[in-house]
């Protein structure tokens, strides 16, 4: 696989959905998910070797743990109300596999080696090979091969959103359902399909009505989640309560959770967790990568628009959304994970990965460039599966 072969020719972001994937770009994500699937597990390999720990072990830090315990015991064993900030799709099929005795470890690392072939795959019709090479040694990318949600949901959002381009509804929504189950996320997802709905040009009133009234599908699944824990808890809020007293998600300003982060990012900040201060670092920069690519999809709308082709106003307002909501926390938490979610990223450097610079100078600084960026992307990725198999916290 070389960089020459990611940058080659895929559909675009201008590209009718439906155009036919050719063969090789097919081959060089199979070889991508390969490659990178083979990187993560090295790495677990020589820190089994060398700490002694488990594989097991390693891939069973943080939220894997609450995975494991609503599998085991449903809601009914959330003692401390913290479990209810998860929603139930993941640690459902995790459940399925207790129930037939495979361990969580196994039954959600298979669910996400799995589901980060999916959805790299929608990637690939949404934007082409290099998106989906990018997405799979994104920096962050241990979490699409732990028992963690953002494979499955990636899986089921993408491919949402490319059943949407290609105007199959009934399957987008169908998609769009799956990803509610998943994350709270899904509810971005829904509000994004509504601009897509509502800004895509020559399409008749009645249709519109028609797609806005099926986005009711997955709006339900959210709502039967909300009705359930109000059951358990007698509270509507009861997922905030638990995303706020858990991860300190409380309503903050965006300016005053700015001001919050900057302590955090300084060194030396967290004299007993050295890598602290490095993630929210990564917080700050994801952050601003986000502002990026809804400024970047706003831009490329007006000019789509002015010739007659599709906006990408959908596409920012997916991104845009995350971006504010993460805002409102006391400071910015999670963000880099999230980057996994933002597709229009992806589309976005592979855009920039598949330009050719009129003159030879500017192509050779452009491919020097993005040889760095895609090796810089690997580093990253390589430490940030160190600090997850570690135990350190990794977003």
């Amino acid at each position: 696989m070389t960089l020459r072969q990611a940058q080659g020719t895929g559909p675009t972001t201008r590209a009718r959905p439906t155009t036919p994937v050719q063969p090789s770009g097919g081959r060089l994500v199979v070889q991508a998910w390969l490659a990178s699937r083979a990187l993560i597990a090295l790495v677990a390999v020589v820190l089994a070797v060398t700490t002694g720990r488990t594989v097991t072990d390693m891939v069973s830090n943080w939220d894997v743990q609450h995975f494991g315990r609503l599998a085991e015991g449903g809601y009914w064993a959330d003692a401390d109300g913290t479990l209810m900030a998860f929603f139930p799709g993941f640690p459902g099929l995790l459940a399925l596999g207790l129930a037939v005795g495979v361990p969580v470890a196994v039954t959600g690392v298979v669910v996400s080696l799995a589901c980060s072939a999916v959805a790299a795959g929608a990637l690939h019709r949404l934007g082409g090979p290099a998106a989906a090479v990018a997405w799979l040694f994104a920096p962050t990318a241990v979490f699409t091969v732990v028992p963690y949600t953002e494979s499955m949901f990636c899986a089921a959002a993408f491919w949402a959103w490319e059943r949407a381009r290609a105007d199959r509804w009934v399957a987008a929504v169908l998609l769009a359902a799956v990803a509610c189950s998943v994350r709270v996320s899904g509810l971005f997802l829904i509000g994004a399909l509504a601009v897509m709905i509502l800004t895509t040009p020559k399409v008749a009133l009645p249709d519109r009505a028609k797609r806005l009234a099926l986005l009711l599908v997955p709006v339900a699944v959210i709502a039967v989640f909300a009705t359930y824990l109000h059951a358990l808890t007698g509270s509507w809020t009861a997922w905030y309560h638990a995303q706020s007293t858990g991860w300190v998600r409380s309503f903050t300003w965006p300016w005053q959770s700015f001001l919050n982060t900057i302590p955090a990012i300084v060194p030396g900040a967290y004299a007993d967790h050295p890598w602290w201060a490095a993630v929210f670092r990564g917080e700050m920069v994801s952050m601003a990568v986000g502002v990026l690519v809804v400024v970047w999809a706003l831009v490329r709308s007006v000019r789509l628009r002015r010739a007659g082709e599709r906006p990408l106003l959908g596409e920012a307002a997916w991104v845009g959304v995350q971006v504010l909501a993460f805002s409102l926390s006391y400071w910015f938490f999670s963000v880099n994970r999230a980057t996994l979610l933002w597709f229009p990223l992806w589309i976005m450097l592979a855009e920039w990965a598949r330009r050719r610079p009129r003159t030879h100078g500017a192509r050779v600084a452009h491919r020097s460039l993005v040889g760095v960026a895609f090796g810089l992307e690997v580093v990253l990725m390589l430490w940030w599966c160190w600090l997850f198999f570690t135990g350190h916290w990794a977003s």
